[in-house]
């Protein structure tokens, strides 16, 4: 049965975000109702609360790497699965109240992310001056507006909207950085394969030698490439990890949901995150003849005429 397609978006806030920004581009402006939330947990709590039909936070970042929060969040917790993923370049402001210059500057407040992306620049700028962190780069352009601080990293949207003008313009130490953001709402119907689709997920590796290699070798012997895959720790049991990765492929097709399968047998726990298309404007490597679906599906004859003594 086809579901719902969502009305109510919750995005990491406030308004002038690259969440929010993303979100409109991953739905059209004036569809649906945008609620910001205060942190990327606040936006997933929303949506297993049904207080929002969906959620876009940031996932990684191709300069500083993943985003802890929303890895975590997604590990943890009532199921939520991704429905669409959003690759956003971003560029960095400089941004104070007007009348402000650099020399009057005692502090910069911005998302960590934000900060180490244009650590060197800063250090330039403004020599031996603290940096403070935010729960994200709008919240600290408001935090500037309201005179809780001198100067914030942000986004020229949040500069502008907040009433800031820029000290400085592109000062990310390298431009051209991009955010992957990913849409993600509670498990129902999942988008149908477009043959160039990824699989997320989650998976906690049993606690013996070898463990990890036994969940490569299942992706490998089915010719699936991984896209990502990076270690977290599982917070509950000490020096246990998680292991979130991203594969080529859907789960639709019978090699991605063969690997799947073998996977909930070697692992302590597989969590599926959704297969969806892929946005990063690369195509998937080509399938080997022997892991195309009619290759199991002609295999899978084989092995029933054995059983039944057809063949």
């Amino acid at each position: 049965m086809p579901q719902t397609p969502p009305t109510r978006f919750a995005y990491l806030g406030p308004e002038g975000t690259f969440a929010e920004a993303a979100l409109s581009r991953a739905v059209a402006p004036g569809e649906g109702v945008r609620q910001p939330a205060v942190s990327v947990a606040a936006a997933l709590a929303a949506v297993r609360a049904g207080e929002a039909d969906a959620a876009l936070v940031p996932l990684e970042n191709s300069v500083e790497g993943s985003v802890p929060a929303t890895m975590d969040g997604l590990a943890e917790g009532d199921r939520l699965v991704v429905t669409r993923e959003v690759f956003l370049t971003v560029s960095f402001v400089l941004a104070a109240r007007p009348g402000t210059t650099l020399d009057g500057v005692g502090g910069v407040v911005s998302h960590p992310h934000a900060l180490a992306q244009t650590a060197r620049t800063l250090a330039r700028l403004l020599p031996g001056v603290p940096t403070l962190p935010a729960s994200s780069t709008a919240a600290a352009a408001r935090a500037v507006a309201e005179g809780a601080h001198d100067a914030a990293v942000c986004a020229p949207i949040a500069a502008e909207r907040y009433g800031l003008v820029p000290l400085a313009e592109d000062v990310a130490d390298h431009p051209g950085a991009v955010t992957r953001f990913v849409l993600v709402s509670r498990p129902g119907a999942l988008p149908a394969p477009t043959g160039n689709d990824k699989t997320s997920l989650v998976v906690v590796v049993a606690d013996r030698t070898g463990a990890l290699l036994d969940v490569l070798r299942e992706f490998a012997v089915r010719g699936i490439s991984l896209t990502r895959i990076e270690s977290r720790p599982t917070r509950d049991r000490l020096w246990v990890y998680s292991f979130s990765l991203d594969c080529e492929g859907h789960v639709a097709e019978a090699r991605v949901g063969e690997a799947l399968a073998a996977l909930h047998r070697v692992c302590e726990d597989v969590r599926f995150l959704g297969s969806y298309p892929r946005a990063d404007g690369r195509t998937n490597r080509p399938v080997p003849d022997e892991s195309a679906d009619t290759a199991f599906a002609e295999a899978g004859r084989w092995l029933a005429g054995l059983r039944t003594g057809d063949a």
